[in-house]
């Protein structure tokens, strides 16, 4: 077993973020120190379960770990408030005390869902984050928020309730349909257009490598890389009260997207994001605050990848006019005091949090992509 670790140094619960093939076989090594007792709950969905449950269960057997698996339907529409409720029941029957470890075995729906659950559950609980996709393993897996989505928006309800351990197994990416691997890697190329030109460039140079099925070393360079920059960034801001904000590029448009098409496999979330951050990069060129070649280099990047770019491709018909856009726009969880807030680069590697946006200028600039 070969693996990296980056610490996340956050607040007074500090926890590592261990990265490398071979990690879930050895689940029950990482986590014995952290038990009260000998025993876990596992949350997990049915695509996760099938293809990657028999790996945990030895590496929990091992170390002589019980547990017990909930095993939730796959898909956005699983981040519910009833789904919450259904899992914290399921959770209470089986006994699960505030001194036990429930484990976060899936995507970011998953880790949302069961690391929401821990934070309410007799009122917190401490949970492990076992991400088995890209965008799980780059960004939700890290930094502590979990939440549902609600009808008005994406990840409305929830909190911030970090993990005490991070198990980012590269190997678990093989069992990934090619769609949500480049899902993933939306999030990824956000990384390098926030705050990091020269990791932007070697994305350029590797998304090959990365995306095919032979890319475990890029795999394990960009996983590392991302965890990395977030790490640093939630270490600074952990409540998302400045810094920690840019790490949303593109979000405010995807989240928006996503809710107009009712959360459904129509548009993957890391899709929503490419989107989102090719309209963000498309505004700041559009406002005189980005050149238009680092727009168009970024767009072309996030197509090269097998990923969508505009709002057009998605074909959804009524559900995405403008105006709807605008209006789940407004929902999202920036806004202060009805002003709406977005993440705007200057350049590809620089971003800003940008405050008190002009929203009849956004409205006009949708209006223009139709």
């Amino acid at each position: 077993m070969s693996y990296e670790t980056v610490h996340a140094p956050i607040g007074g619960r500090p926890y590592d973020i261990h990265i490398g093939e071979g990690l879930l076989e050895k689940a029950g090594d990482f986590i014995t120190p952290l038990l009260a007792r000998p025993k876990v709950a596992i949350v997990t969905d049915e695509n996760v379960y099938a293809a990657l449950g028999a790996r945990l269960e030895e590496g929990l057997k091992k170390s002589s770990i019980e547990y017990d698996f909930i095993i939730l339907s796959p898909g956005e529409q699983t981040k519910s408030f009833a789904q919450l409720e259904s899992l914290t029941g399921r959770l209470l029957d089986l006994g699960v005390e505030r001194g036990d470890l429930i484990l976060a075995f899936g995507g970011g729906v998953i880790g949302d869902l069961a690391g929401f659950a821990a934070a309410i559950l007799r009122r917190g609980c401490r949970f492990a984050q076992l991400p088995t996709t890209l965008l799980a393993q780059v960004d939700s897996s890290v930094g502590g928020k979990t939440a549902v989505n609600a009808p008005q928006g994406k990840n409305l309800i929830g909190a911030f309730h970090q993990p005490s351990i991070v198990l980012a197994d590269i190997g678990a990416l093989d069992t990934l349909p090619e769609r949500e691997l480049r899902a993933g890697y939306a999030e990824v190329i956000k990384y390098g257009a926030i705050a990091d030109a020269p990791f932007f460039d070697w994305l350029e140079a590797n998304a090959g490598d990365l995306l095919s099925s032979a890319g475990a070393v890029a795999k394990r360079v960009a996983v590392k890389k991302s965890c990395e920059t977030k790490a640093k960034v939630v270490a600074e801001d952990e409540r998302e009260h400045g810094a920690r904000a840019l790490l949303n590029l593109g979000h405010t448009f995807g989240h928006a997207l996503e809710a107009a098409l009712g959360y459904s496999d129509a548009l993957l979330h890391g899709e929503g994001v490419a989107i989102g951050m090719v309209m963000a990069y498309d505004y700041a060129a559009h406002i005189g605050m980005c050149p238009d070649n680092d727009a168009a280099r970024l767009r072309t990047h996030v197509a090269a990848a097998g990923l969508p770019t505009n709002v057009p491709l998605l074909n959804a018909g009524d559900a995405l006019t403008p105006e709807r856009l605008l209006e789940l726009m407004m929902q999202d969880k920036k806004v202060e005091s009805g002003k709406l807030t977005l993440i705007l680069p200057h350049r590809i590697g620089a971003a800003e949090v940008v405050k008190d946006v002009d929203v009849a200028a956004v409205g006009a600039f949708l209006k223009n992509l139709t």
